[in-house]
C-alpha cells in the first residue's frame, strides 16, 4: 500500500556531499567578502577593480590596528578556501570520467554553459535520468514548473513551485546566464523573454529550456542541435584543460578533446578551428586511437 520510493545508492549520495561540501566552501567565501565590503561601506571607501583580495591595496587604506588584523584573516581565509575548492574541483573532475559517470558527464558538458562543477552538481541531484518518464517530471524535480491555483472557481499560474534539489535550480541557473552570455541564440530567446517578463523570469525559462534539453539530451544520447562541430570541438578542448595529465588517462589536452568527441558519437576529420582570432587544434581520429590502443583503452 506504500508508494515505492527511489533511495540513492552510495556513489550518488557520495557525490552530493561532495557538491553539497563545495557548496558550504562558497558560501563560507561569500561571508567573508560580505564581512570585508561592510568595512569598505564603514569608511566609506571605494573598492578599486579586483582589490577585495588585493592585500597591499588593503594595507593602504586609513584602518584601525584592530581593522588591519581582521582583514589579514579574512584575506589569509579565502585564500584557503580557494586552495579547498581547487581540491574538490580535482576530484571532480576524474568522477566526471568514471564508469559511474562518465558517459551522461561528456553529453551534458557538450551543452553550452556546462563545465565540470555544473555537470556533476545536476547528475548528483538527478541521479539516474532513468527515473523521470518525461522531461515535464524532470521540471516538477527540479522546481522549476510554475505553481497552479485551481479551486474550481479560479484557475491561474503561480511562480515556479521551487521544490525539489535547491542545488539542481542553482546550477541550471547559472548554466542558463553563462548559455546567455556566450550564445546568440539563447542571448536572442532570453532578450525576447525579459522583454514580456522580466529579466528575473526569464533567466528562469531558460533554466528549464536548459533541463528539458538535458532530458532529451540523456534519454535519446543525442548531441545539442544546436552546437556546430567546432562548439563541440571547443567544449571538450576546455573540458580537457581543466584536468590534470592523470584524470585525462594518460591522454594530452588535444587527444582528449578527440577522444571525448567519438564518445560523443562526433566522427569527424576536425583537427583545426577558429575560435575567437586564435586558431585552435586537436588530435587526428589515428593519432587518438593509436594512443588508445597503447593504454589499452576502447572508445
Amino acid at each position: 500500500m506504500a508508494p515505492e520510493v527511489w533511495v540513492p545508492p552510495l556513489e550518488v549520495r557520495e557525490l552530493r556531499r561532495m557538491i553539497s561540501y563545495r557548496n558550504r566552501l562558497n558560501k563560507t567565501g561569500t561571508m567573508i567578502c560580505n564581512r570585508l565590503q561592510s568595512l569598505l561601506h564603514r569608511h566609506n571607501v571605494i573598492l578599486s577593480k579586483n582589490a577585495l583580495t588585493d592585500s597591499a591595496w588593503w594595507e593602504e587604506q586609513p584602518m584601525s590596528a584592530l581593522e588591519k588584523i581582521q582583514i589579514r584573516q579574512e584575506l589569509a581565509m579565502l585564500e584557503e578556501l580557494e586552495k579547498h575548492k581547487v581540491e574538490v574541483d580535482a576530484e571532480l573532475a576524474p568522477q566526471s570520467l568514471g564508469e559511474r559517470w562518465g558517459k551522461q558527464a561528456v553529453r551534458l558538458l557538450q551543452l553550452l554553459g556546462f563545465d565540470v562543477v555544473i555537470t556533476m552538481t545536476v547528475l548528483a541531484a538527478m541521479g539516474d535520468i532513468s527515473h523521470f518518464e518525461r522531461a515535464k517530471k524532470l521540471v516538477g524535480y527540479a522546481g522549476l514548473g510554475a505553481g497552479v491555483h485551481d479551486s474550481g472557481k479560479e484557475h491561474h499560474s503561480k511562480p515556479i513551485a521551487k521544490e525539489g534539489r535547491k542545488e539542481l535550480r542553482w546550477a541550471l541557473v547559472e548554466a542558463a546566464w553563462r548559455a546567455v552570455g556566450s550564445s546568440p541564440l539563447w542571448e536572442r530567446r532570453f532578450q525576447e523573454l525579459a522583454r514580456r517578463r522580466g529579466e528575473h523570469k526569464a533567466i528562469v525559462a531558460i533554466a528549464r529550456k536548459l533541463l528539458v534539453t538535458i532530458w532529451y539530451v540523456l534519454t535519446r544520447e543525442e548531441t545539442d542541435r544546436h552546437a556546430s562541430q567546432e562548439d563541440l570541438a571547443w567544449k571538450m578542448l576546455l573540458w580537457s584543460w581543466s584536468m590534470g595529465d592523470e584524470a585525462r588517462l594518460g591522454l594530452t589536452p588535444k587527444q582528449f578533446a578527440k577522444y571525448s568527441l567519438m564518445r560523443l558519437g562526433v566522427e569527424n576529420d576536425l583537427t583545426e578551428f577558429q575560435r575567437g582570432k586564435v586558431l585552435r587544434r586537436i588530435a587526428p581520429k589515428d593519432e587518438v586511437l593509436k594512443r588508445l590502443s597503447e593504454l589499452g583503452l576502447t572508445v
